[in-house]
């Protein structure tokens, strides 16, 4: 568990940054902020289950080895298949709990991290938006309106720069405008009542004007908070009933088929590789004679890269449509399944294990 705690600290540390500037710079509230992170804990969950698996049992056998403990027990004719259990058990609860997280927690994380999100987007605009005040709610969308109405979002007099097209800014000026939300879609339309939109190419090349009567400026969550675009919906953060009726109805090709398709066999493939990640580090701790904790942890980090490269790779492949997804999706898995063979062999042989071979491996890599 403290390995879990480790990584778990560690990766959401790195999402301060950002959760930090949206309280300072765009007056979100803290507790909000600290919703976001909960509702982000079951993504760092599953990327950082395996490597604890691998960290947790390492460090344990290490300690076996670096107190010849080992020995002793070899001694008392105790093979090391014999002390297997304790590990698989902990590889056990490892494969359950990143099952349950890739089939429940990662989906309930996502939509409920877009419903917060989109209510910070909707309390933005009512608090933003001031009358003859220049002010920008929503990135690259700028609002000056003479009348607000916040009870009834009611804005009159309207000039808005929509900044947002990489080609073309958008200047709308009209009469009147009103902000409606949809939260089932994630979106807060602008409606905009008899007006004019002014079209200018960004290299200046080209201007035009559109008289309307009525126009809806549609903001979803990618232009609400740009730093958090990420966040929305992908298919690894799915369900399986979602993952299975989407792909029900689409086409068989394309990425996006391929994307969803891989989504869904890591449900599967991805607790398996937490539960060998734990096997192997049984042999690993214990040819790690006089390594200390630091090395262990040295070591399990490395070999931890070296399965998230096999698992980009594998993605990367199966996307291409090279090979087809549900298999790419176990090449990690055979490679780790390979190495616990091939450690195992050597444990057998009572052969020391050398990190150095996993230093060159990554050199080459590179």
């Amino acid at each position: 568990m403290a390995s879990l705690f480790v990584f778990i600290f560690v990766v959401t540390a790195t999402q301060m940054l950002p959760l930090t500037e949206m309280i300072v710079t765009r007056g979100v509230h803290v507790g909000q902020v600290m919703r976001m992170v909960l509702y982000s804990l079951p993504d760092v969950i599953a990327f950082s289950l395996p490597a604890a698996s691998l960290m947790a049992v390492v460090l344990a056998f290490l300690r076996l080895s670096g107190d010849s403990e080992i020995i002793a027990l070899k001694a008392c004719g105790v093979s090391l298949y014999q002390m297997l259990p304790p590990a698989v058990g902990l590889s056990l609860i490892g494969l359950l709990i990143a099952t349950l997280v890739g089939i429940y927690a990662i989906p309930w994380g996502n939509k409920s991290f877009a419903d917060l999100i989109f209510q910070v987007a909707e309390s933005r605009a009512d608090l933003s938006i001031k009358e003859r005040i220049f002010c920008e709610p929503f990135d690259d969308v700028i609002f000056y309106v003479n009348r607000f109405s916040p009870r009834e979002r009611l804005m009159k007099d309207v000039f808005v720069v929509d900044r947002r097209d990489k080609e073309v800014e958008s200047t709308i000026v009209s009469k009147e405008g009103q902000i409606f939300a949809r939260p089932s879609e994630k979106v807060i339309i602008v409606h905009f009542e008899k007006g004019t939109i002014f079209l200018v190419d960004k290299d200046l090349e080209g201007a035009r004007s559109i008289d309307f009567n009525t126009y809806d400026l549609s903001i979803g969550l990618k232009d609400i908070v740009t730093a958090l675009a990420s966040r929305k919906k992908k298919p690894k953060e799915m369900s399986i009933d979602e993952l299975t009726k989407n792909l029900s109805k689409m086409r068989r090709r394309g990425t996006t088929y391929k994307r969803t398709k891989i989504a869904l066999w890591e449900k599967f493939s991805i607790p398996v590789s937490v539960f060998l990640m734990g096997i192997i580090g049984v042999p690993l701790g214990v040819q790690m004679r006089g390594r200390g904790r630091s090395g262990g942890v040295g070591v399990s980090l490395i070999v931890f890269l070296i399965y998230y490269m096999c698992l980009a790779g594998s993605r990367n492949v199966a996307e291409s449509g090279a090979i087809s997804p549900e298999i790419c999706v176990w090449i990690p898995n055979v490679f780790l399944l390979s190495s616990c063979i091939f450690l195992f062999r050597r444990a057998a042989r009572e052969d020391s294990f050398n990190p150095l071979i996993l230093r060159r491996f990554i050199q080459r890599q590179a």
